[in-house]
């Protein structure tokens, strides 16, 4: 009678222990969806106000013109080809901001500074977002990757998290933080 107890009991816990995994990466697979969506929405906005300042006037035309299509194509771009067509919006960013004369004559525009701001903050929260996304992308992968979670198949049908990989660096003149009003070192 004793075994049976223990055997029970040793059921119990693995029950008890299988379904807390399960819990947990169902967790992490909805802390996904909800890091991507963020990350889905700040390189929406980031695109919105870059094709703002690009058809703002204000920038040279051939600056215009990059900066128009590269926000473009990553607003447009199909789930295979966004990495890429983010990556290059990041590219023209710096492209078309590598100096700051870029900056100021946006800035010296009619409701310029708040575009500056705008775009300052968009090309910032990207990383962030996107570094969120992929941390709980490597939390659920190793997860994933435990015996017990693959001999039960407890990720039932989910699919394998991605990591959203795409060169995210901001032009250097957006991320100095010394000129941006309200913030104190």
């Amino acid at each position: 009678m004793t075994t049976i107890v223990w055997i029970a009991a040793a059921l119990l816990a693995a029950a008890v222990y299988l379904s807390w995994t399960a819990g947990r990466l169902d967790r992490l697979h909805a802390r996904i969806d909800a890091a991507r969506a963020a990350l889905d929405a700040q390189l929406l906005r980031r695109a919105s106000v870059a094709q703002e300042v690009a058809t703002s006037g204000v920038l040279d035309p051939a600056a215009s013109i990059v900066l128009y299509q590269a926000a473009h194509d990553a607003r447009q771009a199909e789930e295979d080809q966004r990495e890429v067509a983010e990556s290059e919006l990041s590219q023209a960013l710096r492209a078309v901001f590598a100096e700051s004369a870029q900056l100021e004559a946006v800035r010296a525009a009619p409701g310029g500074e708040k575009a500056v701001d705008e775009l300052t903050a968009a090309v910032r929260r990207v990383p962030m977002a996107r570094r969120f996304h992929n941390d709980a992308v490597r939390a659920a992968r190793a997860l994933r990757r435990h015996r017990t979670v693959r001999w039960f198949r407890l990720a039932g049908h989910a699919p394998f998290p991605l990591a959203f990989e795409m060169d995210d660096e901001p032009p250097a003149v957006l991320a100095d933080r010394s000129g941006l009003p309200g913030e104190s070192h």
